[in-house]
């Protein structure tokens, strides 16, 4: 028995990393691996992820076209992928000929799309208050750092709504103040970079936080 469960690990390994599924078995692996450090370590996207009045949006933006707005964009990036392997599984394991396996490339992309879509349709619900949270609405907020460090390539924080909910920012800072951003610190949202999809912080000391404070300092 366990010769045989080795060797259909060793077949779904091998159907893994042919042509076509080999295409979308490293965006999987990274789309997992992006999740397990979501969970374990509350590394993530941020919620605050929809676009200002009148601007595309970024990334988040680019999905709405698609059809796949209204959520946080790792979800839907990840169903496509999860979607999209499988059926490049199901070819790569079923197909034969050359040119069926390269069609499969489109129509594992369009399943994808399709799978995801069909997931977020519903899912808009869940997230009401997303497309009422803009950048500019966090700068000049306190916010308390999640991360362990934070520098110019890294960080997150958590920051208080106006509706009383909080949102997990991508947060960045440099220089000497970047070594006093640790966990549970406060520190002062002074700026958004819109490029990369973050804001510049800096410490924030000013007696205890009350609730008006992570809205507005004084």
């Amino acid at each position: 028995m366990n010769g045989t469960g080795g060797a259909g690990m060793g077949d779904f390994l091998e159907t893994a990393v042919r042509f076509p599924a080999v295409i979308f078995s490293l965006p999987l692996a990274v789309v997992l691996v992006y999740w397990m450090f979501s969970v374990i370590f509350g590394v993530g996207t941020s919620v605050a992820d929809s676009a200002e009045p009148g601007e595309p949006g970024g990334f988040a933006g680019a999905l709405t076209p698609l059809g796949l707005g209204g959520v946080p964009a790792a979800i839907p990036v990840s169903l496509v992928t999860a979607v999209a392997w499988f059926t490049a599984m199901a070819g790569t394991e079923l197909l034969d000929a050359g040119w069926q396996r390269v069609a499969t490339v489109p129509v594992a992309l369009l399943a994808g799309w399709l799978g995801a879509w069909l997931v977020v349709l519903p899912l808009r619900r869940a997230f009401p208050d997303e497309t009422g949270i803009y950048h500019k609405d966090f700068v000049g907020r306190v916010c308390v750092i999640r991360t362990g460090r934070v520098s110019a390539a890294f960080g997150q924080a958590e920051v208080a709504a106006d509706d009383g909910g909080t949102a997990i920012i991508q947060v960045r800072a440099e220089g000497p103040e970047a070594e006093e951003l640790t966990s549970g610190r406060r520190a002062l949202i002074y700026g958004y970079e819109p490029e990369g999809a973050f804001f510049w912080v800096a410490p924030y000391d000013s007696g205890e936080l009350a609730p008006e404070e992570n809205r507005r300092p004084a």
